[in-house]
């Protein structure tokens, strides 16, 4: 029973230690390349400033691909507002052209109308 106690302190107590050694032990990170312009002028080799230019090329082209698609989503989406607005201007349009039919017709009736309320007091 005792060593029993024991085995369970000393385990919680290792377990501890390698709690506080993996928080207190540096952590060396590997630098990632991450995309983007580079300085090619400080390179001595030509190897690798070859290199370093044929990477700065292939990020400008990735970047104007990317752009580019972006700008045809753009001017397609503005298209279809276009269209979907021409559309609404044209409902528009006849809706007014039907409103102004109905307006000269109802205005010629009404010019009669005083004129049939005369003919009709003097009979």
């Amino acid at each position: 029973m005792i060593w029993r106690n024991i085995l369970l302190v000393t385990t919680a107590l290792a377990a501890q230690v390698f709690a506080v050694v993996a928080i207190l032990m540096p952590v060396h990170l590997h630098a990632q390349d991450v995309p983007g312009i580079e300085i090619c002028t400080v390179e001595k080799t030509m190897e690798r400033r070859t290199s370093c230019l044929q990477s700065n090329v292939n990020f400008l082209q990735k970047t104007i691909g990317k752009l580019g698609q972006d700008s045809q989503q753009k001017l397609d989406s503005a298209n279809r507002q276009i269209e979907a607005l021409k559309a609404s201007v044209t409902s528009l349009q006849k809706s007014v052209e039907e409103l102004q039919a109905a307006q000269k017709k109802a205005v010629p009736a009404a010019k009669d109308a005083p004129a049939a309320a005369v003919k009709d007091g003097a009979k």
